[in-house]
């Protein structure tokens, strides 16, 4: 048997507090990248984070250091690095739900003659995880990994509704902002709106987000009972007539129900399976 002598560090007040606060920071300066130009320099996140410059330039050249953000010769500004790369890599292979969804989207598409897509939740906003493009001449495309707010959209609205209620009132409590005439900003209509799509299941939108685009959506319930994204079948908005938005709303429905129930991710990451 072997002895293992275990060394006590004492920990200084607010040392706990001190560390949370910088992590918290460097997890800021990345979502940066996540969803905004592809450079950014020390000003820009200075700026938007309300953090001194001296401090994100220390972040940077630590994030630089391992290679979780890279810079270019005769370009001003930082880049996500290789690192960040695979760390997105892997997070999409264990994301199984994207893998549930495909031939699910897949089909969906070939049912409605529509692009289809896959949105993940990232903190109080949302990003598109994959499309599967309409055969149409005239269709609806979305940008992979930009982030959008959760207020606008039917991908969007039907995660807010079914988001856990203190989340949900974090984001209402914030400036709704409109991204089209037709952006549903007051709160209180929004609520009313929210309280039906969690009721029904499916939330619509008819140039909500983009003015000339329809959408249906339905959320992705996880096997712990969370919203985790949502799916959607999206397309010029004058192709989304009442009748179409009645059908869509089924399929889409049915899609997410067949998607999670083939969602294994948090089975087996609780149980190391795989």
């Amino acid at each position: 048997m072997t002895n293992r002598s275990t060394t006590m560090r004492k920990t200084a007040p607010g040392a706990d507090n001190v560390g949370t606060e910088a992590a918290a920071r460097v997890a800021d300066v990345l979502l940066l990248f996540a969803g905004g130009p592809r450079y950014l320099g020390v000003s820009a996140i200075s700026r938007e984070l309300g953090i001194s410059k001296a401090v994100v330039y220390r972040i940077l050249q630590s994030l630089v250091s391992r290679e979780v953000l890279a810079t270019d010769e005769g370009a001003a500004g930082y880049r996500l690095g290789p690192a960040a790369v695979a760390l997105g890599a892997s997070a999409l292979r264990r994301f199984d739900a994207r893998v549930a969804a495909t031939p699910v989207l897949r089909r969906l598409r070939e049912e409605t003659g529509e692009t289809t897509t896959l949105s993940g939740l990232v903190g109080d906003e949302r990003v598109y995880l994959d499309q599967f493009e309409s055969p149409r001449e005239i269709k609806m495309t979305v940008d992979l990994g930009t982030r959008f707010p959760l207020h606008a959209g039917s991908s969007g609205k039907v995660i807010l509704a079914f988001l856990p209620a203190e989340r949900r009132e974090a984001v209402l409590s914030r400036p709704l902002a409109a991204l089209t005439e037709r952006t549903v900003t007051d709160e209180a209509a929004l609520r009313e709106e929210l309280a039906a799509i969690a009721a029904g299941g499916v939330a619509v939108s008819l140039g909500e987000r983009q003015a000339d685009a329809g959408s249906v959506a339905a959320p992705l319930i996880g096997p712990d009972g969370e919203v985790h994204g949502s799916i959607s079948v999206c397309g010029p908005r004058y192709r989304f007539t009442p009748e179409a938005v009645d059908r869509y709303r089924a399929l889409v429905r049915d899609a997410a129900e067949e998607i999670r129930r083939g969602w294994t991710w948090l089975r087996d990451s609780v149980t190391g399976a795989g």
